[in-house]
């Protein structure tokens, strides 16, 4: 009998400190944990196969800081794992966040592969970051492990950051190496790492989302032969299971749980026993080693997010999401406002990212800022005719249900099985009401521009984040739309600047406005 360990971590989003850099409380996460957690595996397994499912190197203020103002020294994620000696690394969507130059020299100071076979260049035809599967080989077993990537990202990505690559059908590129890699290495073990979940309920296999191509997970295990692993990520799930006789996880993210695959096989090489499971980080503290070698960057961050940065004159704290998302609200009115003045536009629209989101008390720092607009999103403006706008936020009035009493709740679809509370909009500009008490896709029951009714056949310049007018959110009226302007500036620091600039900022609400029910 022979035991081969599989060790998977996803989705860490630059974390490394257990902490909430909104707030710098405590929290069970981070690098620092899972590392503690890798070391204890690997006392009990030398030998393990330890990877990184992507999503590693952006998504906190610590690696935003390093992006913008220490990106001539060692990327603190890449000395991490290079640290835990991982075997492989996959492509992420969040990994271009940044733009090549950063992702490049991510990858160049790597002392693991990075694996994302249906990524490739476009001229040459081949897998951009070299191998797109390697070959281990632990007690005469051999393993080979394929890396896939979503191959949605053209819809959210900025063009400049993945300029030149091409991004093919994921579904398609696994069929293809998995039968490469049976044929010319003949493993006794196939795993496949996928920065992609799932479309389908695991159980009934029926659409939990639209099927975009975005998500091909349950295809994958059901359309292709030979896969007995298929780690996942992307949608910060919590899983495990088996489909179609495949061994299947997903360790949620922010580094919250390490996932841990056991394969039993005989002496013959013939895998004869699976198991998944989830190892939480509660019960353990944060490796001293690991906090050690990022402290400076991490002392770093913590002074430029105490800077401070204006004042608020009025009130822009939040105190509930559901009430900021069904009447106007000064912090989204704000943050609307710094759009179209960046933009030079009348009309706007950005989102309550999600429900943590504080608000600015009356002295902003750059945590601030950081606490409420999260991503590192640019914008864009777009010429949209009246009718995408109104079937943009028809799109919106899908977020609300109503449960039996009549009374508002949010869609279940953008709770589970991910929050996706960033996929409705606000908008300034117009004036409009969405009636939830109407049916879907009937919702907006008035539409004006500037007092009178918008003209559906008209031409409206909005602008929007990237990630939105590429269609992100399954905004489809958005998707190949003229871009008249590309501010490739982040927000975070659009805003910031914005308040630097004036010093002080009056909360305003013109309840241009509102959801009934």
């Amino acid at each position: 009998m022979k035991k081969i360990t599989i060790l998977q971590t996803s989705d860490i989003h630059g974390s490394v400190y257990p902490i909430n850099y909104g707030n710098n409380e405590k929290a069970n996460l981070g690098f620092g944990k899972l590392a503690t957690k890798i070391k204890q595996e690997r006392s009990l397994d030398d030998q393990l196969i330890l990877i990184d499912n992507g999503d590693l190197i952006q998504g906190t203020p610590l690696t935003y800081y390093y992006v913008q103002f220490l990106k001539d020294k060692q990327n603190p994620m890449i000395q991490l794992l290079n640290h835990m000696s991982y075997d492989a690394a996959i492509i992420g969507n969040h990994e271009f966040n940044y733009g090549m130059d950063v992702l490049n020299h991510a990858v160049h100071e790597s002392n693991f592969p990075w694996l994302s076979a249906n990524i490739v260049n476009e001229d040459s035809n081949q897998p951009y970051f070299g191998r797109p599967y390697i070959i281990k080989e632990i007690d005469s077993v051999k393993i080979a492990i394929l890396g896939v990537t979503t191959h949605y990202i053209p819809n959210w990505e900025n063009e400049h950051n993945i300029a030149g690559l091409d991004f093919k059908d994921c579904l398609n590129e696994t069929k293809k190496w998995v039968a490469y890699i049976k044929e010319q290495e003949n493993p006794d073990v196939l795993i496949v790492s996928y920065h992609g979940g799932f479309e389908r309920d695991l159980e009934t296999g029926e659409p939990t989302e639209n099927l975009t191509g975005e998500n091909q997970g349950y295809a994958i295990c059901q359309e292709v032969e030979g896969i007995d692993i298929l780690l996942t990520g992307h949608q910060h799930r919590s899983l495990t299971g088996n489909i179609n006789g495949v061994e299947i996880i997903q360790p949620s993210n922010n580094g919250q749980f390490l996932g841990k695959i056991v394969l039993t096989l005989n002496d013959q090489n013939e895998i004869i026993n699976k198991t998944s499971e989830l190892l939480e980080v509660d019960d353990v503290d944060a490796d001293e080693e690991v906090l050690k070698m990022t402290s400076f960057y991490e002392i770093e961050t913590q002074k430029w997010l105490d800077q401070p940065i204006g004042k608020i004159e009025g009130d822009m704290l939040i105190d509930d999401p559901l009430l900021v998302r069904t009447s106007d609200h000064p912090l989204i009115e704000f943050i609307n406002k710094v759009q179209m003045d960046t933009a030079g536009v009348e009309i706007s629209n950005t989102s309550l990212f999600n429900n943590s989101s504080p608000g600015f008390a009356p002295n902003v720092a750059m945590r601030d800022i950081i606490s409420n607009y999260m991503f590192p999103n640019t914008l864009k403006v777009l010429r949209l005719s009246g009718q995408d706008i109104k079937d943009a936020l028809e799109q919106n009035a899908r977020y609300f249900v109503l449960d039996e009493e009549g009374k508002i709740q949010v869609n279940p679809t953008y709770i589970l099985p991910k929050p996706q509370h960033y996929n409705y909009d606000m908008w300034e500009g117009i004036e409009y009401i969405l009636d939830i008490r109407n049916p879907i896709g009937n919702r907006v029951t008035t539409l004006n521009y500037k007092g009178t009714p918008l003209n559906l056949d008209g031409e409206y310049d909005v602008v929007m984040n990237n990630y939105r007018a590429g269609g992100g959110g399954d905004y489809m009226m958005f998707k190949d739309k003229p871009v008249v302007k590309d501010i490739t500036m982040d927000m975070t620091e659009i805003l910031a600047n914005y308040i630097l600039e004036r010093e002080t900022i009056k909360a305003t609400v013109n309840h241009n406005w509102k959801v009934i029910w």
